[in-house]
């Protein structure tokens, strides 16, 4: 008897909610982490080139560690687009300002660079603290 290999279709994509507690946890383990769920890699349906992952709230950003003096030796770039305009600033001085978008940048840097990039990154809700909308959306 030959087994059949099913290939779900991409309107029949079931996404559940996914909530991942960044509490002590290492920004690299936890944006790789998120960035397999993202992905659908954890999904026995998992495909390359389809979208089929879910939607993750990570909570407790600011809460985020790191090892070593990656503190204060890791430098994050940003160009304005304007002569002279290259900005830069440390990672603790970026915690220290807005924690989301290290972990943002973290798990945008674990994704593939392709088409499905900006897609799968819209799914992902960072917050500083505990707090979330998205109670209901949660499955327990």
């Amino acid at each position: 008897m030959k087994q059949k290999t099913t290939v779900t279709k991409g309107n029949v994509v079931n996404r559940h909610w996914r909530l991942v507690d960044l509490t002590d946890q290492t920004l690299g383990r936890a944006a790789v982490k998120i960035a397999k769920i993202l992905m659908g890699k954890d999904n026995p349906s998992f495909s390359q080139h389809r979208d089929d992952g879910d939607c993750v709230v990570a909570i407790n950003a600011s809460k985020i560690i790191v090892t070593g003096n990656k503190a204060k030796e890791k430098v994050y770039y940003h160009y304005t687009g304007f002569p002279g305009g290259l900005k830069e600033a440390t990672l603790e001085a970026l915690l220290a300002k807005d924690s989301r978008q290290v972990i943002t940048h973290a798990v945008a840097g674990m994704l593939p660079k392709n088409k499905l990039r900006d897609r799968r990154l819209s799914r992902l809700k960072v917050f500083i603290d505990d707090q979330h909308p998205y109670h209901d959306q949660i499955n327990h």
